[in-house]
């Protein structure tokens, strides 16, 4: 069987696909920041994760265009680093891309229970799972021209949502118990700040996805970073207006700890029974499949390239005949995701819920493989001085050096604030780690030789 994945999107479709893979964190997720940190101190901590992805996309993207691997930052970290480090990133990238898809479907069956309240929402949410595997196993391009158009709709809702709320806002609603729980600032509120990240980075998280579709894209080097850059600052400008016009619709402490924040916000204006809730529920829903049926897209690529450089089995690594995508790597994350979803009791500890824990579990994927992906820019500035790079990291070194350390700053706080979920992921990682060392006389010796563009 085949291992060629078909170059087939457009600048559009990867703009689409960056914005896309994120946009479900401007309708939930976020707001369980305000629990930890409050308006305010949530506001500081979203400000400095905007700085480390805006400075990381500009970084990134050089890597993403000198080496176009539907690997991403296991492509990267195995040029520059060797096996081990590329074992490391490719797990991380694992493990966000994994994680992050039954966060949103338990979202995505949250909205759909405002308007069927007698049908489990997590039932909704696995078949969510079902309609959206088959619809990236049918095709890349029709897979990324539906993300395109759902993104469209969902940040014109977006729009809506400041749009409608925007009459009964008032700033005094946002600042209340803005620090914490209290009105003036101190040393108390820091702890809440820097608990927060992890919902701060659920803003942006999964935009590196577009890496994973370098393979399928219409010249890479040119349309990988006009979308990347669209993409992120689209992403700041909907993330911050989202946050402030909600927290300033009433009173923020009713949608801290919930996975609907936005219509809950619109009640406060509107009153439950107004049409404009009821389109926002509809048409919100295109942002969370948008978020879904992208990271859809990018857990699978990362499955079949680690599959077929060897690092899990080989199984996984084939396309279909047919359709020419990973069908099988699209269906073995399903699996995983939808059996999250019906694992409450073991997901669900810590003082946070179910979507939480996900998130959490997702972004200790991401940040660890954003620490690799800066460590892998710097190591191949100096190993391969010579490699041809279409785009140059902005401001060089000084961008990657504010995402690398902003990264580490936010590693070391999450494993602080996580310990037990923390654990979960060495643990993981460790079990990896046995398979990977278990069959890597099995790899062939050719497969490190990463190759920019080409079928490893």
């Amino acid at each position: 069987m085949s291992t060629s994945l078909k170059s087939s999107l457009n600048g559009w479709h990867l703009w689409g696909l960056a914005v896309g893979l994120v946009i479900s964190g401007e309708y939930f997720g976020w707001s369980y920041g305000w629990a930890q940190a409050g308006t305010l101190g949530f506001l500081v901590t979203a400000i400095l994760i905007a700085i480390m992805y805006t400075t990381f996309i500009f970084s990134f993207t050089e890597l993403t265009t000198s080496i176009p691997h539907a690997g991403g930052p296991f492509a990267y970290a195995r040029r520059a680093l060797g096996s081990k480090a590329a074992f490391i990133a490719g797990f991380a990238t694992l493990v966000e891309f994994v994680f992050a898809p039954p966060a949103i479907a338990m979202a995505i069956g949250a909205y759909l229970n405002v308007q069927f309240p007698g049908v489990d929402p997590k039932i909704m949410a696995a078949g969510a799972y079902v309609i959206f595997i088959g619809l990236n196993i049918i095709g890349v391009r029709i897979a990324a021209t539906f993300e395109l158009f759902v993104t469209i709709l969902a940040i014109i809702e977006l729009l809506v949502f400041m749009g409608v709320v925007s009459p009964g806002f008032s700033f005094s609603n946002f600042v209340a118990n803005g620090w914490s729980g209290e009105n003036t600032f101190s040393m108390a509120a820091i702890p809440g700040i820097v608990a927060a990240i992890p919902f701060a980075i659920w803003f942006f998280l999964a935009i590196e996805g577009v890496a994973m579709a370098a393979e399928e894209a219409k010249d890479p080097k040119r349309t990988i970073p006009k979308a990347y850059i669209a993409g992120i600052l689209t992403l700041v400008a909907l993330a911050i207006g989202v946050m402030v016009f909600a927290g300033g619709a009433g009173d923020w402490r009713t949608l801290s700890n919930i996975n609907d924040p936005l219509p809950q916000a619109m009640k406060m204006i509107v009153g439950e029974n107004s049409g404009w809730l009821h389109m926002l529920v509809w048409i919100g829903l295109f942002g969370l499949v948008a978020s879904f049926h992208g990271i859809i897209l990018g857990y699978s690529r990362q499955i079949f390239a680690l599959a077929r450089a060897g690092y899990m089995p080989k199984y996984f690594g084939e396309v279909h005949p047919r359709f020419k995508t990973p069908h099988r790597a699209i269906i073995a994350g399903g699996v995983v995701g939808v059996a999250a979803i019906f694992s409450d009791d073991l997901i669900q500890f810590g003082g946070m819920t179910l979507t939480a824990n996900l998130i959490t579990m997702a972004v200790f994927g991401a940040i660890v493989m954003y620490i690799m992906s800066m460590i892998s820019l710097f190591a191949l500035r100096k190993k391969e001085p010579n490699l041809e790079r279409p785009f140059t990291a902005i401001a060089y070194p000084l961008f990657p050096a504010i995402a690398l350390g902003l990264a580490v700053v936010s590693l070391v706080t999450m494993i602080y604030y996580n310990q037990l979920l923390a654990f979960i992921f060495v643990v993981l990682m460790a079990l990896a780690y046995v398979y990977y060392s278990v069959t890597q006389h099995h790899r062939d010796a050719s497969s490190d030789n990463v190759v920019a563009g080409t079928a490893v």
